[in-house]
């Protein structure tokens, strides 16, 4: 007769696994969100049936918006705990996060039934109501795609008038200038607006020259040339100004790429998109842009670029900034070595420049498929494809960076999407860079800013940090819609 294998249970340490927790409680609250998330692990891994441990993971988890890992550990506690009214809310925050309105409006539902009077849970499952409500309605009225017309062919900023007592910016021969871009960026950083006029000519210019920009762009460095890549600047004007300090103003001699996510969460982001919308038309080859996952509609509605467009300036430029997001290029490739996107790579191998270079990119980002992906994937540290910690994309391993650079003969990409505590980290046998430009990203973080400088003809990278600058106290979030701003 066969042995029998008798498993060993688990070893519980309940009183080390509590220690833990309050180690984990106390980084949480310190917003160091990432120990936070290492030390609840530990105490998974002491106690893995206390489902308070896996709903505060969870928590912590959308503090990092890794939505898809935080639904995750909030199931977890479910299972654990059914009764345990925060698994439910914690899951269906993360819901929230991916407009999952069905979803969450299930989860907040239960909640109300186990604490009845949560004047939290009442006001999201009132707002996930109304969500699902609207959304019924936009698809029934829907307008067939062949009947949707351009919000720019109906406009003519010429017949904006510019008042007399209008003292700010102004653009002189119909021709936007240095002087101009120069006045405007000052003028935004003592918190003066721009004309309206002004305005929508600058977005109209740049229409022109984004839609005949390919998707993915081919950019040639000079020898003894350089070439600045930067990553997500989300909003926050007064560091984007500290990176023009600290390594020049963009032009032809001196060019840039800032790699997507340049609005949202910031409370800035309408002088952050206008001033690189203004010198993209002043220098076009001295200033490059690419889509980031957050140049979209859901994303803007929630974490504030469109409550703060339409505070600043108007529903119409509200929507003619969603149509020219929807021309900006997904992907760059630097001197045919390095290749430059915002989020990362794919679910599938024999993914060509090729392929990328045809995508259909003129709509609003997709749920699935090369788009999504370039938008929003993100690496991790081992081998092989996983499901992706964000709920959306994949998460692709070193071998598959790789692969995609041999495939293509490329030998570096370049990523951003991604807070990083120095501003950028080097991944993937050195063969991934992950480069963030948003220090103290939402004045919580704690971390550097980064940008990456290329000098050629070896295109090796060479990175400069730089911390967070003064700003006016405006909170970040604030024109966002107040039932998202827990995510914040």
């Amino acid at each position: 007769m066969a042995a029998q294998v008798v498993e060993e249970p688990p070893v519980v340490d309940a009183a080390k696994a509590e220690k833990l927790k309050a180690a984990a409680n106390a980084a949480f609250q310190a917003n160091k969100f990432s120990s936070a998330i290492e030390l609840y692990s530990q105490a998974i891994d002491l106690n893995s049936q206390n489902a308070v441990y896996w709903a505060n993971r969870a928590f912590a988890h959308t503090k990092m918006e890794s939505y898809g890992s935080a639904i995750e550990d909030a199931t977890k506690a479910i299972e654990i705990d059914p009764k345990y009214s925060k698994g439910y809310y914690r899951r269906g925050a993360a819901y929230l996060a991916l407009l999952k309105f069905k979803e969450a409006f299930k989860d907040f539902r239960q909640v109300q039934r186990m604490v009845p009077n949560d004047p939290d849970a009442i006001k999201k499952l009132r707002e996930c109501e109304k969500a699902i409500t609207k959304i019924k309605f936009e698809e029934a009225i829907a307008i067939k795609d062949e009947e949707i017309h351009s919000i720019a062919e109906t406009l003519d900023y010429h017949t904006i008038e510019v008042e007399k007592s209008y003292q700010g910016a102004r653009i002189e021969d119909d021709k936007i200038s240095l002087d101009f871009v120069k006045k405007m960026m000052d003028d935004f950083k003592q918190q003066r607006s721009v004309h309206s006029r002004y305005a929508f000519q600058i977005l109209m210019q740049t229409r022109e020259i984004l839609l005949a920009t390919p998707t993915l762009v081919h950019i040639t460095v000079p020898d003894r040339g350089h070439f600045t890549v930067c990553g997500d600047i989300h909003g926050q004007y007064y560091d984007l100004l500290n990176i023009f300090k600290l390594n020049g103003l963009p032009s032809e001699e001196n060019p840039y790429l800032f790699n997507g996510d340049f609005v949202d969460r910031g409370s800035f982001s309408v002088e952050v998109i206008l001033t690189l919308f203004a010198l993209k038309c002043l220098y076009p080859t001295g200033l490059y842009l690419s889509r980031g996952n957050h140049e979209s509609k859901s994303m803007n509605k929630i974490y504030g670029f469109e409550g703060e467009v339409n505070a600043k300036f108007n529903e119409t430029m509200t929507k003619l900034f969603a149509e020219i997001f929807c021309y900006l290029p997904l992907a760059n490739v630097l001197n045919n070595k390095v290749f430059v996107v915002h989020g990362g790579l794919f679910s599938n191998d024999s993914v060509k420049l090729s392929d990328i270079a045809a995508i259909e990119r003129f709509r609003e980002p997709p749920d699935e498929g090369l788009m999504c992906e370039l938008l929003w994937s993100d690496p991790h540290p081992g081998t092989g494809r996983a499901p992706s910690k964000r709920g959306v994309g994949v998460a692709f391993g070193s071998d598959v960076t790789h692969r995609f650079l041999e495939d293509n003969n490329l030998e570096l990409v370049v990523r951003s999407h991604e807070v990083k505590d120095e501003g950028y980290e080097v991944d993937h046998g050195g063969k991934l860079i992950t480069v963030f430009s948003a220090p103290n990203y939402c004045d919580q973080m704690g971390n550097k800013g980064a940008f990456i400088r290329f000098g050629a003809p070896d295109m090796k990278p060479e990175f400069t940090k730089f911390g967070s600058v003064w700003h006016p106290n405006v909170r970040p979030m604030q024109y966002a819609n107040n039932f998202f701003n827990f995510l914040g």
